[in-house]
């Protein structure tokens, strides 16, 4: 039986990805990880495909792009813009929809390793998925935080829960709820709950925090927002997407919640699709075709110049005020 390179993994005591680099002489490696993978390769007789070594030192113009889900509006219209200034690029992309499955997610970082892309964008929903760290690749991440070696690109999440908050208080909300994850594990999205919190304090109003997390199924949302308006508390809902600020709506209507006379509703994201389809649902608007266009640039320069250090970029958003908080 021929030899894998898991065998040799196993064999010289690393990782497969380890193993990988001191094949293909890629990052620093220490003498003596090199000598345990060069001896395990002796003793099992391991030969490493030629063709893929060929590929050292050379791009395949290939991208991988991992995100929850391009169902998403917000997601959908970030990686068409992303995809298409890749094109623009001279690159192709693999295109790995994670959801929330972390299994999933770790699969497709192997197969994309396996690929040998020239590097990643990843939009992952996922926690704790450590090989990102381990990866000797070019990686960007878009809101979450990945590794303390991967930059962020992000808009501004905080100023953005601060505006929709000042937006319901000057239209006279004075129970005010915020409507999204209520964990906080470090991500750039955690700044939305800390701007609503923030707010509240400013504006000396009680915190009303109803969890609804991204990942739960449209159906669980749904009975979750029919709970909180049947106990008719609030006036004004902030919402962490405009999915869900849409459900809101809808159930409102179920229950003869009149919007916005006896409620009003704030979304966050503001894709084209939803300021065409929806067009009277007040919202955060995300300025995605920058943020694109940054992705892209840093994840290039990664990529060209693998020793340039890359900082985390913030975008600003905006206020985009509808029928649904007049």
């Amino acid at each position: 039986m021929n030899p894998k390179l898991s065998d040799v993994a196993k064999r010289a005591g690393v990782s497969v990805t380890t193993a990988s680099r001191v094949i293909n002489n890629r990052g620093y490696i220490s003498q003596k990880t090199k000598k345990a993978v060069f001896l395990a390769m002796k003793e099992l007789h391991y030969q490493p495909n030629s063709s893929a070594r060929s590929l050292k030192g050379k791009h395949n113009n290939l991208i991988g792009l991992i995100f929850p889900t391009i169902t998403n509006p917000f997601f959908g219209e970030l990686v068409e813009k992303i995809e298409s200034k890749l094109f623009e690029a001279g690159y192709k992309v693999i295109l790995c929809n994670s959801v929330n499955n972390s299994q999933k997610e770790k699969e497709y970082l192997q197969m994309l390793n396996a690929n040998q892309v020239d590097g990643i964008i990843a939009g992952t929903h996922n926690q704790g998925i450590k090989e990102y760290a381990s990866l000797d690749l070019p990686i960007v991440s878009f809101d979450r935080k990945l590794s303390t070696n991967i930059p962020i690109i992000s808009s501004d999440n905080y100023q953005g829960a601060l505006l929709a908050s000042a937006s319901l208080y000057r239209a006279k909300c004075r129970k005010i709820f915020f409507l999204g994850n209520q964990e906080i594990v470090g991500n750039p999205t955690d700044l939305r709950l800390k701007g609503y919190k923030d707010s509240m304090k400013k504006f000396n109003l009680k915190e009303n925090i109803w969890p609804v997390r991204f990942s739960e199924s449209p159906s669980i949302k749904a009975l979750l927002i029919r709970e909180l308006l049947q106990k008719k508390e609030a006036d004004g809902i902030i919402c962490t997407d405009d999915l869900t600020a849409i459900q809101v709506i809808n159930a409102a209507s179920s229950l003869s919640i009149s919007i916005p006379e006896d409620l009003k509703v704030i979304g966050f994201d503001g894709t084209s699709f939803i300021q065409t389809y929806f067009p009277g649902l007040s919202t955060i608007i995300q300025p995605i075709d920058d943020l694109s266009s940054l992705l892209v640039e840093t994840l290039k320069t990664r990529i060209d110049n693998p020793e340039q250090k890359v900082s985390n970029h913030v975008l600003p958003v905006s206020l985009l005020s509808r029928d649904s908080t007049e």
